[in-house]
């Protein structure tokens, strides 16, 4: 791996995670009304569903990218513009400072339809076949050969995130969704640095050669 760009990479991943977007709320009200357990498993269910889609675009993408460096080129100034994108879309709502729903009661939440719709609402969720789409490719070194193991290292590392901040997130949902409902200025400005930070990368990518 090329490690100057595995540190981008690693950035870029945490700032998305982090963002609140389908996920992370499905996961936040699941944990909220069924407790840690179920909210872990929402989070495995949003995972197992990541792991197929990255195994899935990895595959096509690696073949399509070995055999043609003008497809790369394509893929990475798309990527970048896409990223760019959910910066801008980061930035406005900061500006608009958009309220976050209370967290309902707590409940019983069976486990097994916490992980399925956790699969499920990972899985119909176009952004997020999108963003995978956009985001791995800009992250490999062709010179440095072994594209498909660069991809495979590159999804082990989203998915971690993923385990680590929606986990997180499903285990102390309660908590969680009570202090965010109270602090819109934390979360203006959680969006505001994010969207920073994703425009500043999304430049960055597009100027690489």
């Amino acid at each position: 791996m090329n490690a100057h760009l595995l540190v981008l990479y690693v950035v870029a991943v945490f700032l998305a995670m982090i963002a609140p977007g389908p996920d992370m709320l499905f996961v936040l009200s699941t944990g909220a009304r069924g407790g840690p357990r179920a909210g872990l498993l929402a989070t495995l269910g949003v995972m197992t569903s990541e792991a197929v889609q990255i195994a899935a675009v990895a595959a096509g993408l690696a073949a399509l990218l070995s055999a043609a460096p003008t497809a790369f080129l394509v893929v990475r100034l798309c990527g970048a513009a896409y990223l760019a994108y959910l910066g801008v879309q980061a930035l406005r709502s900061a500006r608009r400072g958009s309220a976050l729903e209370d967290s309902p009661a707590v409940g019983y939440v069976p486990g097994g339809y916490a992980y399925v719709r956790g699969a499920m609402t990972n899985f119909v969720n176009p952004k997020s076949v999108t963003f995978v789409v956009a985001l791995l490719p800009q992250f490999v070194d062709r010179g440095l050969g072994h594209v498909p193991l660069q991809f495979a290292t590159l999804g082990a590392i989203f998915i971690a995130f993923e385990a680590l901040i929606d986990g997180t997130v499903g285990v102390l949902a309660g908590r969680i969704g009570s202090w965010l409902s109270r602090r819109r200025r934390a979360r203006q400005a959680l969006d505001a640095g994010a969207g920073t930070i994703m425009v500043a990368l999304a430049a960055r990518l597009a100027a690489e050669r």
